[in-house]
């Protein structure tokens, strides 16, 4: 262990703090534990301005899964618009593997609320939206109460504790659908249309709900700032990974962390630390080990759209580029997914795939038919049909779609493609070992095949002209009616 890193065990929780407490969700407990205390000081000492650089220099980046510098997005706010200008609170965690937002949601509501109503100080907002993942009944009625609970006691609505600085925070629930937690895909949803992300530029933070200037950003990012304001940048600062000094582009990661652990592990759960903790350290340390005394043999480092760890690769820091250094799409969210070595690989890839068709919002041709093409190859396989030639199809489909590789409008197609690449590229003798042993007399077959496996493929049939018509065929000499033709076309 590097001895600047702090013990997982001495480590005092900050972003949890609060959990664990009877009545944390309360406003009541909240203000005993010091809460609101931050929000006072700075409406009356500090200007937006001055938050907005507090939080840039703290380098904190994005926790909903791409890491960008918070206070860098809130700077693309045009300074001279006259507004409004509007917080989306990207709480729509639907992300495989992840569910740190909810935890704070449901016991400290009001650390969600005070980093929101901070934040939007900071930005002049002058309305909030939390965009709230449907499934979570209980986060909402949980923040509804705590927002109920800051307009009694002045935190909210016009001239909050007598400053010139109004707010309202307006809960809006998500539709159940994974792409609403791409920003521009949320602020459609918000709008009231069909959640299908918008090209870039111009950026949310130009032209974004309503067509006003936007700031959208995550739960457990809000969280921070309160923490950033009230304890200052030094501290800060002082925790997690500090930018490479000979690589001017690191923004270095920065303050603590939420992993969530899950899969096959004792201790299943949601924890804090410092960001840049190993991977190892997470799964034994919080995670009490691979259950029933069996070993690693592959980990989600960040929940399923960033990929695969093997087991040799458990070393890796969890920061923002720890991951990417070994194939990885990112750090993501740090939903931390083991599977023990009892866990078959075609049934991981089949999962993957069927997730992200079904999630496919269908506005990019490369993600709708790629993701679509892709589970139907997996599920050839796993009937056991599958062909060796089938692997390299598979990772020239996952290669060609996505932001990274210029063919689509948002990250979903990303997220898709790199489970696809890191099973295949570091399992691979696991997925041909099975290609041979489930289709010995077909595995070396390279002419075209059905992409489903035993099933009765539907076939159209079609018998032109229709009843009473012509539309322009060619007529029979005898009749002067249109030719009759028949023709039935297998539906792959």
């Amino acid at each position: 262990m590097d001895r600047d890193q702090p013990s997982l065990t001495d480590y005092q929780p900050v972003l949890l703090a609060n959990v664990g407490v009877e009545g944390s969700h309360t406003r009541a407990v909240y203000e005993a534990r010091g809460g609101y205390a931050t929000l006072r000081r700075v409406l009356r000492e500090c200007s937006p301005k001055q938050v907005m650089e507090a939080v840039r220099s703290s380098g904190l980046r994005g926790r909903g899964g791409a890491g960008f510098p918070t206070g860098l997005k809130w700077s693309f706010l045009p300074a001279d618009h006259p507004g409004p200008v509007y917080l989306c609170v990207n709480a729509d965690e639907s992300e495989p593997g992840t569910f740190c937002n909810r935890v704070l949601m449901e016991h400290d509501p009001h650390q969600v609320l005070e980093g929101t109503i901070l934040s939007s100080f900071a930005t002049r907002a002058s309305t909030a939206y939390i965009y709230l993942r449907y499934e979570y009944p209980l986060s909402l009625r949980r923040l509804q109460q705590a927002i109920d609970e800051c307009y009694e006691a002045g935190y909210l609505g016009r001239n909050i504790l007598g400053s010139d600085f109004s707010l309202d925070i307006y809960i809006h629930r998500g539709a159940a659908a994974y792409i609403c937690g791409e920003e521009t895909g949320l602020i459609e949803s918000l709008e009231g249309r069909r959640a299908w992300p918008r090209i870039k530029p111009p950026f949310p933070a130009v032209e974004g709900l309503f067509r006003k200037p936007t700031v959208v950003n995550n739960v457990e990012t809000l969280a921070c700032v309160r923490h950033i304001l009230e304890r200052g940048l030094e501290w800060f600062r002082s925790l997690g990974t500090p930018p490479d000094p000979a690589n001017p582009q690191d923004a270095g990661s920065l303050g603590p962390k939420l992993y969530c652990v899950s899969g096959h592990v004792r201790r299943p759960g949601c924890y804090e630390g410092p960001l840049g903790i190993p991977c190892r350290r997470v799964i034994d340390e919080w995670g009490g080990g691979v259950w029933k005394g069996r070993k690693v043999k592959a980990v989600v480092p960040g929940g399923l759209s960033t990929g695969l760890l093997t087991a040799d690769e458990l070393d890796v820091p969890m920061d923002f580029k720890g991951p990417v250094q070994v194939g990885c799409l990112g750090l993501g969210t740090a939903g931390v997914i083991v599977m023990d070595e009892t866990c078959s690989m075609i049934d991981f890839l089949y999962n993957s795939c069927r997730f992200f068709a079904h999630e496919s919002c269908g506005q990019c041709t490369p993600c709708r038919e790629g993701t679509s093409w892709a589970l139907r190859i997996v599920e050839r396989i796993k009937a056991g049909d599958g062909r060796l030639r089938d692997l390299d199809l598979l990772l020239e489909i996952a290669d060609g779609m996505g932001i990274i590789p210029g063919t689509t409008i948002c990250g979903l197609a990303d997220g898709a493609a790199w489970p696809i690449k890191n099973a295949i590229r570091k399992f691979r003798l696991e997925f041909e070992d099975f290609i041979r042993r489930t289709n010995p007399q077909g595995y070396l077959a390279t002419h075209p095949v059905p992409a489903l496996s035993g099933r009765a493929m539907p076939r159209l049939e079609i018998t032109w002209p229709p009843s009473g018509t012509s539309d322009g065929n060619p007529v029979t000499a005898a009749t002067g009616s249109p030719s009759p033709w028949r023709k039935t076309i297998p539906l792959e």
